[in-house]
């Protein structure tokens, strides 16, 4: 439908940013009544935090709203441009003007280096800065611990449909359009939750087109691709998921959460590599074929490569997901390496030592072996050991029929983990 307005002269998000908290759409566990950011403005005990999330979720117009109301002074940054100096700057501000406190926002705050995070750290421990921080990525791994220690860490979450719609309601008003309902549920999904995708994709079908609708919208958008970022907490998380839903014998999860990975261009030979891994760890002897199938995957990534090895990948995905399961080779190999941590390198016994000089064979060794006796082949201090059940089993470990292995013999602390080359799945 042709537009009223064509021409904003600010663009469509600036035109709808809120002023004040009641207009933030989104993030009720934060402003909500009841939550801590709301509870922080009307108590006036604004402090150091950090808010995390994806785009367009809403994180600097929180800060935003947060520092204007606090009535403190507000220094904006960027990461991605600012450095020391601009910091430092904001730091003899605030050291002149103590009786007013000073907030410095600073937007994609894991952008800075180790020391620059570390010139913020003093200020920000005395309290001549409350810093603001918003980040896409996982502070744990983009923020330095003794500054990450100095802030409180909030989550954003992307934006829920109705979320969306208030939004979409806003700026049809700002835009003086009406929007249809195949355009609203168009703009919804390209959106993806990022409030940021929607309205720049409105305001550019607006002011390019003068009409908003689907054929429009989609002249502007072209194709969103898949929010994922190959080192950071998406890469680790769907892969994650994958190998779960697989352990868990779902092949439609597996399916989907390939999907993800293959449209976001994740390396096949990665993926190929966790399910060669997963066939022994958690198929292993109740369906050996599974090693045969995960390795005829790894090759027809290898040989063949995108887009056609994906069909590889869902064929394997699928049929490790509907396979038996049984970790009883995995859990014997870490009762086994529990064991060589807890006594070391224990006398092997002489039968099993290869006698292949006069004295050796003068000591005992290789006396008594026999090809086929299984007895006395443990070192002495772990002769009743047993790191295997009598029988494979496809019970998964939790249940009553798991592994013996896993049963009897203790295993070392989760924390210390599997590692013979950073091993095991997620």
């Amino acid at each position: 439908m042709p537009l009223q307005n064509k021409k904003a002269v600010k663009p469509l998000p600036e035109i709808l940013r809120p002023a004040t908290l009641d207009e933030v759409v989104g993030q009720e566990h934060l402003i909500g009544p009841e939550g801590p950011l709301r509870r922080t403005l009307d108590h006036g005990e604004l402090f150091s935090f950090v808010l995390w999330g994806p785009p367009g979720s809403g994180k600097t117009t929180i800060a935003r709203v947060l520092a204007r109301a606090s009535g403190a002074h507000l220094f904006e940054l960027s990461a991605v441009e600012a450095g020391k100096d601009d910091v430092r700057r904001v730091v003899v501000s605030a050291q002149e003007h103590p009786q007013t406190p000073t907030i410095l926002l600073l937007d994609e705050i894991h952008r800075f280096n180790r020391a620059q995070q570390d010139y913020l750290l003093p200020y920000v421990e005395s309290g001549t800065l409350i810093l603001i921080g918003a980040t896409t990525e996982n502070p744990s791994f983009g923020i330095i611990a003794p500054l990450l220690s100095r802030l409180r860490v909030f989550v954003t979450h992307p934006l829920e449909e109705q979320d969306l719609c208030e939004l979409l309601r806003r700026a049809q008003k700002a835009l003086g359009a009406q929007i249809s309902e195949d355009t609203a549920s168009w703009l919804i999904a390209h959106a993806q939750g990022d409030a940021r995708v929607m309205l720049t994709t409105l305001d550019a079908a607006a002011r390019l087109y003068g009409t908003v609708d689907v054929a429009t919208l989609t002249r502007v958008a072209q194709e969103r691709p898949v929010l994922y970022d190959k080192t950071q907490d998406q890469h680790y998380d769907t892969i994650s998921a994958f190998i779960k839903s697989m352990r868990a014998g779902n092949a439609d999860a597996a399916v989907y959460y390939l999907a993800r990975m293959v449209e976001a261009a994740e390396d096949p030979l990665y993926i190929a590599r966790r399910m060669v891994i997963f066939a022994s760890e958690d198929i292993g002897l109740a369906q050996p074929t599974a090693l045969v199938v995960a390795n005829a995957v790894f090759e027809a990534c290898r040989n063949i490569g995108y887009p056609e090895c994906a069909i590889n990948l869902a064929h394997g995905a699928a049929y490790l997901a509907r396979a038996k399961k049984d970790r009883s080779a995995y859990d014997a190999l870490r009762s086994a390496q529990a064991d060589v941590r807890r006594y070391g390198a224990l006398p092997i016994p002489l039968k099993l030592r290869n006698p292949v000089a006069t004295l050796m064979r003068k000591l005992g060794y290789g006396k008594g072996y026999a090809k086929y006796d299984a007895s006395g082949l443990l070192p002495q201090k772990l002769h009743a050991r047993r790191y295997f059940p009598t029988a494979p089993t496809s019970a998964p470990p939790s249940s009553p029929q798991a592994s013996s292995a896993q049963r009897n013999n203790p295993l070392p602390d989760e924390n210390q983990g599997f590692n013979p080359v950073k091993g095991g799945s997620n």
